[in-house]
């Protein structure tokens, strides 16, 4: 037996529970992973809530799509991106279903190793967003010598565009509340507050213009903001505005109408997690909760919440 978050039906986090349930035999080409951090997300949230549609039959449903952890059982012809995966072996597990678990069952192809320098936590919490900021980069075409405007810059997503943009050679301007403008001028940003005035505000960091904008949050002042400085909707990326289809912006990732990048998002993994193994790309983590907390992690996870990712600890 293992110990499972399940949505006993759709609504919000008062939905979750914490239940027991046993364990399958890893089939061809799966593997089992001994949990040690599970990363939480804005997706999980969004698939119990309703947004997604509200299927009976899809209860109750398993969330989690990142751990991190150890494989303790293998099944026939068990080989993940880099090669047989072995009982032992520390590894990542993206993309999954079900990691809110103590163990979990994933196909060998979603299994890479995890680097020795790189705690569980941030493991666990590394690839969806780094995976997802990979694609809004790719997406608007972000170069050396350009000016990139991040909105909900120290959200997961956030995070990770910021660091890779200004990795990239690339001029990065970042909103953010205020707490959070030290954790970006670290990473290498300009923080500006969002809200009113944020044209203007942005305008004057950047008198040569803004050549492209990645919008994390969703508002419509992010973007119509991003649509007044940028000119060119093709080179404003949202993963989360969807209503805003009409613009003529890049939608990318689950939504309606939306680019799942998928090629580009799994063809990031191996990169993102050498990145973090040898320090160039950081993953903050905000807070580590219990499992049995999954409940209360997520009202801080679709709320305001410290800078960085969410993980639950089986």
């Amino acid at each position: 037996m293992t110990r499972i978050v399940v949505a006993t039906a759709y609504g919000g986090p008062e939905v979750l529970s914490v239940v027991d349930q046993l364990l399958a035999e890893p089939g061809p080409g799966e593997v089992v992973v001994d949990v040690r951090a599970a990363g939480a997300n804005p997706a999980d949230a969004k698939s119990y809530s309703g947004m997604w549609g509200t299927d009976p039959a899809a209860l109750p449903m398993r969330l989690g799509y990142e751990v991190s952890g150890v494989v303790s059982a293998v099944g026939p012809d068990a080989v993940g991106p880099q090669g047989e995966v072995r009982v032992g072996d520390e590894v990542v597990a993206f993309r999954i279903a079900g990691g809110y678990a103590e163990q979990v069952v994933v196909p060998a192809t979603a299994v890479l190793p995890k680097p020795a320098a790189l705690p569980w936590a941030e493991a666990s919490g590394l690839l969806l967003a780094g995976a997802t900021a990979v694609h809004t980069l790719v997406a608007t075409g972000v170069h050396d010598g350009e000016t990139v405007l991040v909105h909900g810059g120290t959200g997961g997503v956030g995070l990770m565009a910021v660091q890779m943009a200004a990795a990239a050679g690339a001029r990065v301007i970042a909103t953010a509340s205020a707490r959070g403008h030290d954790l970006l001028r670290t990473l290498g940003a300009v923080p500006v507050a969002y809200g009113e005035g944020l044209a203007g505000r942005v305008r004057e960091l950047a008198p040569d213009g803004v050549d492209a904008a990645i919008d994390t949050v969703g508002t419509d002042e992010a973007v119509d903001v991003s649509l007044d400085l940028v000119g060119d909707a093709r080179r404003v990326a949202s993963i989360a505005a969807f209503h805003r289809a009409d613009t003529g912006i890049r939608l990318l990732g689950g939504g309606p109408g939306a680019d799942a990048g998928e090629e580009v998002r799994m063809g990031a993994r191996a990169d993102l997690l050498d990145r973090a193994g040898e320090g160039s790309l950081r993953v903050v983590v905000a807070e580590t909760l219990p499992l049995d907390h999954a409940a209360q992690a997520h009202r801080r996870l679709t709320g305001h919440h410290a800078p960085g990712k969410i993980v639950l600890i089986p």
